[in-house]
């Protein structure tokens, strides 16, 4: 297996500068490298006040371009005085060094194939997070990421009895076989909130390159490979079975709290008739410690009751399948559409059945705002199927007309949006350069914020909240959109620009992808990947992306005590900073969708 470029020039950072790995040099710069075509900036932290020579230096130490930075001054994101150095002109393939000043970094490379390896790594955290199956040594990479199935042969009960706030839940009378999925995070919960957005991207990643999509069958490391299935859908089939899976089944009945209710207070209940309704999540009665290994998790698994957010996301991802399946495996495909039309009719049936956040052992990821849920899945229904009544219904909805803004779990409609602009057959041509249109609006945002940074990120904002990262790779996705509608380079650079920051190019000199980069993720809030607790377990694999600062981190103990730090500055690499250092199959979806965006040829 081909080894990352990142780990090679790791190794000669070392020998060429002498300077430990944990060092905080005054240049910033992506640390995994450049493409050849594409832009090459590096931020300087310098308190002059007046530019700088620079020199860029090959392999040999002959120079290869020069000029002087350009001063942007005092950066309230990062707390730092800053100088810019573009560098565009450096195209031949290659190793080299940035010196500016008595300064020199450490190598970078200039690669055509500079992001296939991490798309192939970010492809293979969903094998590694997978529940029900043994996940082995030739797939993960190695002995120490092997482990036992986690949660095989799950077939669970409904919660019942008394939750955290005292409110009784009766259950159910049924049972569910919800073996398999993801993992969410850095628990064992199954969500079907977080997992939906992160299938979709998978799934969007191969329907918007159904011509030439990436991960051909047999080019990852999967135990599907060879199956005569692209790879990328073996992975999103793994989640979408189990989304289908999490569907109460006909004449299933359940006692819900319906629309808001009181914060801190005993709920409301009602009888709702929640056949085709999908439950919240599957997740452990009480929290795990850290370390837990999944196979050795001894909590009860429960089923969590129905909420509207859950049915539509499965309604959305199932049309969504229909769509991606349909010639590949017609069966599936018809079972996608017929699971996505009972989970939006239960969705119309109940629209206000919302998560309570009365139960531990697990998020609670609520969401009483479903106007985008409701957006999100008549679009891809409507792309599915062409029914005009569902159209008349999508064009009533203010999505189809508003504003973008970058995706999350809880505000899902440009998923709808990208839908609507990306499927051949959804929409009329005027009305799809419509959608492409507010697109394109969006990146242009995205693209004036860049211009107001420091770091040249397409994030302007002062406020950095939990998952922070996983904004700025949606904002990624959003501007990789634009490029591809419009081929202006602008938008293509702004994408680049999210990951140079992402892979290092900020104030603190982190790669925030575990594998890539001379000071990558380390030490994520994790209950297997668990090496700083227990010398026995691994760290991460290769291709996980960290949350990011957050910079209202306040029931985290570590990020509590980082109040008053510069917003990009507020995070540490710990296992215990949870609202800083978490990982998530949400946040990794779109780190996958980028890499493999900018490693497809143009």
């Amino acid at each position: 297996m081909r080894r990352p470029v990142p780990t090679r020039l790791a190794a000669l950072a070392l020998i060429v500068t002498g300077a430990a790995a944990d060092a905080a040099p005054a240049i910033h710069l992506n640390q995994i490298g450049f493409l050849p075509d594409g832009p090459k900036r590096a931020v300087v932290t310098d308190p002059a006040t007046t530019p700088l020579p620079w020199v860029v230096l090959d392999a040999g130490g002959g120079v290869v371009a020069t000029g002087e930075t350009v001063v942007t001054g005092d950066d309230a994101a990062s707390g730092d005085h800053l100088h810019q150095v573009g560098f565009d002109r450096v195209t031949a393939p290659g190793t080299y060094r940035l010196r500016v000043g008595g300064t020199t970094s450490r190598p970078f490379a200039v690669a055509a194939d500079l992001y296939a390896p991490l798309a192939s790594a970010a492809l293979n955290y969903f094998y590694q997070t997978r529940a029900g199956i043994a996940i082995e040594a030739r797939h993960a990479g190695g002995k120490q990421w092997a482990r036992a199935a986690g949660h095989p042969n799950e077939i669970v009960p409904c919660f019942s009895g008394a939750d955290t706030k005292g409110n009784v839940w009766p259950g159910c009378n049924y049972t569910r076989n919800v073996t398999g999925g993801w993992y969410d995070a850095g628990d064992q919960g199954k969500y079907v909130v977080n997992g939906g957005i992160s299938l979709w991207t998978l799934l969007n990643l191969y329907e918007l390159n159904a011509a030439r999509p990436p991960f051909a069958d047999g080019t990852a490391k999967l135990p599907e490979a060879g199956n005569d299935i692209n790879d990328l859908l073996d992975e999103a089939r793994w989640e979408m079975d189990f989304l289908l899976a999490m569907q109460a089944p006909d004449g299933a009945r359940a006692q819900v709290p319906v629309g808001p209710q009181p914060a801190g207070q005993k709920l409301t209940m009602t009888a709702i008739d929640a056949s085709g309704m999908a439950h919240h999540k599957v997740a452990d009665r009480n929290w795990t410690g850290i370390p837990t290994i999944p196979a050795e998790d001894r909590e009860d698994r429960l089923l969590y009751p129905p909420t509207t957010a859950a049915t539509l996301n499965l309604a959305a991802t199932a049309a969504q399948g229909a769509r991606v399946w349909k010639t590949i495996d017609p069966a599936y495909s018809t079972r996608c559409l017929e699971a996505a039309k009972r989970a939006y009719a239960a969705a119309l049936r109940n629209p206000r059945v919302y998560a309570p956040e009365t139960f531990t052992g697990s998020g609670s990821y609520g969401d009483t705002a479903l106007g985008d849920e409701f957006y999100w899945a008549t679009a891809e229904l409507f792309a599915t199927t062409g029914d005009a009544q569902i159209l008349a219904a999508l064009k009533r909805l203010p999505p189809f007309a508003d504003p973008v803004s970058e995706p999350g779990w809880g505000g899902v409609a440009a998923l709808g949006t990208i839908t609507l602009a990306t499927v051949p057959t959804a929409l009329a041509p005027a009305e799809q350069a419509k959608q492409r249109a507010l697109i394109v609006a969006a990146a242009d945002r995205y693209v004036a914020e860049a211009a107001q940074t420091g770091y040249r990120l397409p994030y302007a904002s002062l406020k950095y909240d939990w998952g922070s990262n996983s904004a700025i790779l949606n904002r990624a996705m959003i501007l990789g959109l634009a490029a591809r509608f419009t081929s202006k380079p602008a938008y293509r650079t702004a994408e680049i620009d999210a990951m140079d920051y992402v892979l290092g190019r900020n104030p603190i000199d982190q790669s925030y992808v575990s594998g890539f980069g001379w000071k990558p993720l380390r030490n994520p809030h994790h209950r297997f990947w668990a090496h700083e607790k227990d010398p026995r377990l691994p760290g991460p694999p290769p291709g996980v992306v960290s949350g990011g600062p957050n910079s209202g981190a306040s029931a985290d103990g570590l990020g509590a005590r980082l109040k008053g730090c510069a917003p990009q500055r507020c995070w540490r690499d710990s296992i215990d900073a949870y609202e800083l250092n978490e990982v998530t199959i949400n946040w990794n979806a779109p780190l996958l969708w980028i890499a493999a965006d900018l490693a497809m040829a143009r």
